[in-house]
């Protein structure tokens, strides 16, 4: 793309305020987050995107737009040993974005217990945490390695995203970019390799329009509540879980109310060598699986 280009006439219609904005179709859309995470405008004009979407907020046609145009330029050479044909275990994608902040991420124990149970398990994720949030790559790092759970920073999956994440350093508001990496899935397009996307939301009204997003993409998904926006079961209670195949959505798991009969031992606190320790000793069976978490394990393998 020529470094001359312009998105002003896609900020003319997204930018008009809450009331006055016109949405984008799913081609417009793919057309102009394209633009933005080539790196072809300026800016001044990326700002205006960002505030624009914030103000307006995305349809789910135009997020699919921009995951059209995210999904395109992944680095398939950093999803390596996962991306290759001769592989004949499924792989279950794990977006990890938002951290630790009053309980200890779990999305790691989610990870092994899939490996343990056939799959291969991509996460990827901000090496580092927003604040003093502790995150997925921090708990790896304190994890023995295993061949079959992979981690790989959004800085090396797709560069363009992690700069695009990076305004939010700037301007202190979250971006579209928070809502796309929770909705990429490398695979869904590789018909040789069976992938279910594990994806969360934080607030109630984020279920809806996720959950048009990817019906409209026909992705195959786990889409529940997670715990504080991971997309992993909160291990106190279980929450409600819908699952997509295809497109096709139904509820797996209803919510339930209150806590679970036998609460977990969870540690005091989000330390990363703490919480590592503790997944340790669930791995090696010292510890009971969290209820909800091995729900959501039998869950995913469904849809497998």
């Amino acid at each position: 793309m020529s470094a001359t280009s312009s998105i002003s006439h896609y900020i003319k219609e997204i930018g008009r305020g809450k009331e006055g904005a016109r949405s984008l179709t799913r081609e417009q859309a793919a057309d102009l987050f394209g633009l933005v995470l080539d790196g072809a405008v300026s800016d001044l004009e990326i700002g205006a995107f960002c505030l624009s979407m914030r103000i307006k907020g995305e349809t789910p046609l135009e997020l699919m737009g921009f995951i059209d145009a995210a999904e395109a330029k992944i680095q398939k050479s950093a999803l390596q040993p996962l991306f290759h044909k001769a592989s004949t275990r499924p792989v279950v994608v794990i977006p990890s974005y938002n951290g630790a902040r009053k309980l200890p991420l779990l999305t790691p124990l989610l990870a092994h217990l899939l490996a343990k149970n056939g799959c291969d398990v991509l996460v990827h994720g901000m090496d580092e945490g927003l604040g003093s949030r502790v995150t997925s790559a921090a708990l790896f790092a304190q994890l023995p390695a295993h061949a079959n759970v992979n981690y790989v920073s959004i800085a090396k999956l797709s560069p363009p995203l992690k700069k695009l994440l990076d305004v939010r350093k700037v301007v202190g508001l979250r971006n579209s970019a928070h809502s796309v990496v929770k909705l990429i899935n490398p695979f869904r397009l590789e018909t040789h390799t069976k992938s279910v996307l594990v994806t969360s939301y934080t607030h109630p009204e984020y279920a809806v329009s996720m959950n048009e997003t990817l019906v409209g993409l026909q992705a195959t998904s786990l889409l529940l509540r997670g715990t504080e926006g991971e997309a992993v079961a909160d291990p106190r209670r279980t929450p409600v879980m819908t699952g997509l195949r295809a497109g096709t959505a139904v509820v797996l798991q209803e919510m339930q109310h209150g806590s679970i009969d036998t609460l977990p031992l969870l540690p005091a606190t989000t330390d990363a060598a703490i919480t590592a320790s503790y997944i340790q000793s669930v791995l090696a069976g010292d510890q009971r699986v969290p209820a909800p978490i091995a729900l959501q394990v039998q869950h995913i393998l469904k849809l497998l």
